[in-house]
C-alpha cells in the first residue's frame, strides 16, 4: 500500500475513490510549516538560513502521515500543480525525513490539472521527483516577503504609529488604490454638450444622428463647452435642411475571448454575479475538488489558479464535439482556436480554467450544485465553449448626413448594426429572433444616399467629464496582472490583507483607501520609493520566475535585494518624525487640509486663528492638530472636514455636543473612538454609549437621532401567546428583535424604531421555524451547512451563538477567529478548527478556576543564558 498526500480532505475523499484499496489518501490541510512571526526566522547573515515552525493541528496531522508512511510501501505527493503545491510537498517530505519515517521507501511526485479519474490515473502512471527550482522560487518569495515585513514594520511603528505593517506586494497594491484616490481628488470636472437630431426618412421611419462636425471643423468630445454654443448650434439645426450624403454597410466580425484565467474569472464573477474575489475562489475550489454527480464523484473544472489561456488537445476535441451537438456544425470553425496571453510576466504553465467534461452542460449540472456553484460553473462552461466557436458576423451601417442652413453647414452621423450570424454569442444567449434588438442589433431604417430627410427634434444635452472610478477588487486584480505584480495564487490573499489591516474599506464594491493606508503609501513613496515602484516589483517577479525555470540561483537574488534594502532601512532609521510629518503634509495635502467652504486657508487653525495645522501622530494613528498646543487644543480626525463655522466636527475637546437628555439632564455627545464614531450620554464608566449603526454617518447625527439610539433597546409589546415582552435593539451583528431568548435579525436600523407587534411576532416565528437559538433556546439555526466531515461522523455547520459565530460538529463547538466572516468558512477551515478544539479537550466544560489552578504545573526555571540555536541546513 502507498500513502498519497494531498492538501484538502475533500480532494482526498475524491481521489481515494479513484485509487481504491491499495492507496491511503491523507490531507495535509494546506501548508504544514511556516516561518514563525518573530525576528530571526530568516537570517541574512547565515546565508539566508530559514527556521520553520509547525503549529499544533499540523503537528498532529504530520504525525498521522508519518505513522501511515512507516507502515506503507511508498509515498506519493499529489498536491496542487503550482509553486505553492510544490512547496507543500517539499515541506511534508522534509518533516518526514526529520521524523525518519521514510527509510529507503520510494518517494514520487504526481500532478494533475483536473480531479477526474482519468487525469488522476494518468498522473499516477507518470510520476516525477519534486521540482527543486520551483521550490527554490517559493523559498525566495517567502524569504523576500518575510524580510520586507519584519525589517520595515518596526521602522513604521517608530516613525508612523498606527501603521500595522508593510509588505513587498501588498504595499504596491495599496499604492495603486491610493494613487487612484489622488487622481480623483485632483480631477477637475469639465462641462460639455452633445447635440443630436431625431430625423425622419421619406418613409416616415425615425432614427437618431449625432453631430460630428460644425462649420468645417470636426468636433471632439469637449469642443462644445458652453450652453450658449450648444444653443447656437441647436438653433441652426432646427432651421436646416438635411440630406443623406452616403450610406455604407460594412460587414465585420467579432471574435470570442479566450477561456478564463484566475484574473478574468474573478473579474467576470464580480461584474456578472457580484462575487468578491475570495468568494469566487471558494466556489471554484469546490468545483475543482469534486462533487457528487449522480453517485460519481468528479471535479467539474480544471485547476483554478492559472494565467494560461490554452486548453489541452483532448479538451479542444471534446469542446468541438459539444459545439456540434449543442449548436450545430455551422457554429464550428474548421480548426481549433489558439490563444496567447498579453499580460506581463504570464507564465502559462497550466491550462485555462475549463470544464473537465464539456458534455456536462450547465442545465444538466444545476440539480447537483448550489446556486453559487451553478452560476459560476455556467460562466466557466459558456466561456470555454464560446472560445472555440465561430465569430459573430455583424453588419455595421454608417450614414453620413449634411445639414445646411444658409451659409452654415453641419455634419451628422448615424450608426446601426445588425447581427447576421450570432456565432459564439449563441453560447451566452437563449435562442432568439435575429431581428430582436440588443447591443449588437441596433438596426437603422432604410436610408438611401442623396435622399432628403426631415427633422423631428434637435436634442442638446449637458454632460460633465467624470473622474476615473475607484478600483473594484476585480479591476485592481486586472491592473496588477497587467503590471506583472503578484501571481494568480496571491491575488486574493493580497486583497484580504489590505482589508484585514484596515488600509482599505469596501464601499459599494469599490476599494476606498483608509487614511492609515494613505499615510503608509505616502511614507513609502517618500522614503522607500524604489520598493513601491511598479516596475521594480514586476522585475522582482520576473526574477522569481527565472528561479522557477532554473535560470537564477535563489540566494543570489536574495543577496542582491538585501544589500540595497537593508541599506535603505539603515538610512531611514536616522530620520526624525518631524521630517516624516512635513513630507506627508505636502504629499497628502488634499486629505490633511481639505478645502473650506468659505475659501479660507485650510492650514490655519480655525479655533485660535494663529496656529498652523499639521499631522500629529498618536498611539492609534494620525490626526490633525494645532501648532499652538497645549494653548490651543484643536484636533480633528484625518480626512474629516471642518464644519461651516470653522470648528472641528469633534469640537474643542474631541467631542461634538448634541444637547441634553430631557429626562436625566446629562449632556449627549458625538465622539470618535478607536472603533469608530459613537454616541455617549454623561461621563465616566457609567455613561451610556451606542455605536453608530451601519449607514449612519457622524454628519447625519442630531439630537433626535442620538436620543433614539440611547433609548435602545425599546419594548415593542407583549407576545400574544407567551405574554412575555418583545424588545428591539442594536447588537453586535446589527438590528434585532428579542423574545424569550430568541433573537431575530432585522433588515435595517430604521426597523428597530418602527417595527410593530404583529410584524415582530412574525419575524420571531420565522426565526423559530428555522431553529431556535439564543440564551434559553437549544442549538442556534445553522448559518451555513458545510456537509459531511471528511472522516465521517456527521455534518459540519456554521452557527451564531451568544459569544459569536462558531463551527459545530457533533458535540464539538469551535469558535471562529476574530474577524472571520462566518459565510466564508470552508470545509478545510472548519475541520482544522475542530481538530484544534478536540486536541484541547473536545469542547466540554472548562475546569473550575480552583481545579485548574490545582492541576497547573509549576513554571520551569529560566536558564541563565540562552543556548545558541542549532544551525539548520538549507
Amino acid at each position: 500500500m502507498d500513502v498519497v498526500v494531498v492538501e484538502s480532505p475533500a480532494k482526498a475523499k475524491t481521489i481515494n475513490k479513484y485509487l481504491g484499496r491499495n492507496y491511503k489518501v491523507l490531507a495535509s490541510y494546506g501548508h504544514v510549516r511556516d516561518l514563525p512571526a518573530k525576528d530571526g526566522s530568516v537570517r541574512p547573515d547565515d546565508d539566508f538560513a530559514m527556521s520553520w515552525a509547525v503549529d499544533g493541528p499540523s503537528s498532529k496531522r504530520l504525525t498521522e502521515i508519518a505513522n501511515a508512511v512507516k507502515a506503507a510501501d511508498g509515498l506519493i505527493l499529489a498536491t496542487d500543480p503550482d509553486r505553492e503545491g510544490e512547496a507543500i510537498s517539499w515541506h511534508v517530505l522534509e518533516v518526514l525525513k526529520q521524523k525518519r519515517a521514510l527509510k529507503d521507501k520510494p518517494v514520487s511526485r504526481v500532478v494533475f490539472n483536473a480531479i477526474t479519474k482519468q487525469s488522476v490515473l494518468d498522473a499516477m502512471a507518470n510520476p516525477r521527483q519534486i521540482d527543486a527550482p520551483l521550490v527554490d522560487a517559493y523559498l525566495a518569495r517567502r524569504a523576500l516577503d518575510y524580510l520586507v515585513g519584519f525589517t520595515l514594520s518596526p521602522v513604521l511603528w517608530r516613525k508612523l504609529p498606527g501603521a500595522r505593517s508593510a509588505g513587498r506586494v501588498q504595499s504596491v497594491a495599496l499604492r495603486l488604490v491610493c494613487d487612484r484616490e489622488s487622481e480623483i481628488e485632483r480631477f477637475v470636472r469639465e462641462e460639455f454638450w452633445q447635440v443630436a437630431a431625431i430625423l425622419d426618412t421619406p418613409r416616415r421611419e425615425k432614427f437618431e444622428a449625432r453631430l460630428t462636425a460644425f462649420e468645417g471643423k470636426k468636433l471632439q468630445k469637449l469642443d462644445i463647452s458652453s450652453k450658449a454654443q450648444a444653443d447656437d448650434i441647436k438653433a441652426m439645426l432646427e432651421g436646416a435642411s438635411f440630406k443623406a450624403l452616403s450610406v455604407e454597410a460594412k460587414p465585420t466580425r467579432r471574435n470570442p475571448g479566450p477561456p478564463f484565467t484566475t484574473s478574468t474569472l474573478q473579474q467576470a464573477a464580480s461584474s456578472q454575479l457580484g462575487f468578491s474575489a475570495v468568494r469566487t475562489m471558494q466556489v471554484a475550489q469546490r468545483l475543482y475538488e469534486g462533487m457528487d454527480i449522480g453517485g460519481e464523484t468528479a471535479g467539474l473544472i480544471t485547476y483554478m489558479r492559472t494565467d494560461g489561456v490554452q486548453m489541452a488537445p483532448e479538451a479542444l476535441t471534446e469542446a468541438r464535439k459539444a459545439i456540434a451537438k449543442e449548436f450545430g456544425d455551422r457554429y464550428l470553425p474548421e480548426k481549433p482556436r489558439y490563444y496567447s496571453v498579453k499580460a506581463k510576466n504570464a507564465q502559462e504553465a497550466h491550462e485555462a480554467i475549463r470544464p473537465t467534461d464539456f458534455s456536462r452542460n450547465p442545465a444538466a449540472m444545476r440539480k447537483y450544485l448550489d446556486a453559487d456553484q451553478a452560476r459560476l460553473y455556467e460562466m466557466i462552461w459558456k466561456r470555454a465553449i464560446a472560445s472555440q466557436m465561430q465569430p459573430a458576423e455583424i453588419e455595421r451601417t454608417t450614414v453620413e448626413i449634411e445639414a445646411v442652413n444658409g451659409g452654415r453647414v453641419a455634419g451628422l452621423r448615424a450608426v446601426g448594426s445588425v447581427v447576421r450570424f450570432d456565432g459564439f454569442i449563441a453560447a451566452y444567449t437563449e435562442h432568439k429572433d435575429e431581428d430582436s434588438e440588443d447591443e449588437e442589433n441596433k438596426r437603422l431604417p432604410e436610408i438611401r444616399a442623396d435622399e432628403a430627410l426631415t427633422c423631428d427634434t434637435i436634442l442638446a444635452t449637458q454632460h460633465t467629464t467624470e473622474p476615473p472610478p475607484r478600483y473594484s477588487e476585480a479591476s485592481l486584480i486586472k491592473k496588477m496582472e497587467e503590471l506583472g505584480i503578484g501571481r494568480p495564487s496571491t491575488y486574493t490573499a493580497i486583497l484580504k490583507t489590505l482589508e484585514d489591516r484596515e488600509y482599505v474599506t469596501i464601499d459599494k464594491r469599490r476599494l476606498v483607501p483608509h487614511s492609515k493606508g494613505r499615510l503608509l503609501t505616502g511614507f513609502l513613496e517618500n522614503f522607500f520609493e524604489k520598493y513601491v515602484e511598479y516596475d521594480f516589483t514586476a522585475s522582482l517577479e520576473e526574477k522569481l520566475d527565472e528561479i522557477s525555470d532554473g535560470k537564477l540561483a535563489w540566494k543570489d537574488v536574495l543577496r542582491d535585494f538585501w544589500k540595497d534594502f537593508s541599506a535603505s532601512v539603515d538610512d531611514i532609521k536616522e530620520l526624525r518624525v518631524t521630517d516624516v510629518l512635513d513630507a506627508l503634509n505636502e504629499e497628502l495635502a488634499p486629505l490633511v487640509f481639505p478645502a473650506r467652504e468659505d475659501g479660507s486657508n485650510p492650514r490655519i487653525c480655525p479655533k485660535c486663528g494663529t496656529g498652523n495645522l499639521s499631522l500629529k501622530l498618536g498611539k492609534y494613528g494620525a490626526f490633525v492638530g494645532c501648532s499652538n498646543y497645549p494653548e490651543c487644543s484643536y484636533t480633528r480626525q484625518l480626512g474629516e472636514a471642518a464644519n461651516g463655522d470653522g470648528e472641528s466636527i469633534e469640537g474643542e475637546n474631541g467631542t461634538k455636543a448634541l444637547g441634553k437628555d430631557p429626562y436625566t439632564s446629562e449632556e449627549i455627545t458625538l465622539r470618535s473612538g478607536r472603533f469608530g464614531p459613537y454616541i455617549q450620554r454623561g461621563e465616566g464608566k457609567e455613561a451610556k454609549r451606542s455605536s453608530l449603526p451601519k449607514g449612519w454617518t457622524p454628519d447625519s447625527i442630531d439630537h433626535e437621532k442620538a436620543l433614539a439610539l440611547l433609548s435602545l433597546p425599546r419594548d415593542v409589546g407583549k407576545h400574544p401567546e407567551s405574554g412575555k415582552m418583545i424588545s428591539a435593539g442594536l447588537g453586535r451583528y446589527g438590528p434585532f428583535v428579542l423574545h424569550d431568548g430568541t433573537y431575530a435579525n432585522l433588515e435595517s436600523i430604521e426597523d428597530v424604531f418602527s417595527i410593530g407587534l404583529n410584524r415582530a411576532v412574525s419575524v420571531i416565528a420565522e426565526k423559530q421555524s428555522k431553529g431556535r437559538g439564543g440564551r434559553n433556546g437549544g442549538t442556534p439555526a445553522a448559518l451555513k451547512d458545510l456537509g459531511e466531515h471528511p472522516n465521517g461522523g456527521g455534518s459540519i455547520t456554521v452557527r451564531d451563538g451568544k459569544y459569536g459565530p462558531y463551527v459545530n460538529f457533533g458535540k464539538v463547538n469551535a469558535t471562529l477567529p476574530k474577524g472571520k466572516d462566518p459565510m466564508s468558512v470552508t470545509v478545510e477551515d472548519a475541520v482544522a478548527l475542530i481538530a484544534e478544539k478536540e486536541a484541547k479537550g473536545g469542547g466540554g466544560r472548562k475546569p473550575a478556576r480552583g481545579a485548574k489552578a490545582a492541576t497547573k504545573k509549576p513554571a520551569a526555571k529560566k536558564s541563565a543564558a540562552r543556548k545558541p540555536a542549532a544551525k539548520k541546513k538549507d
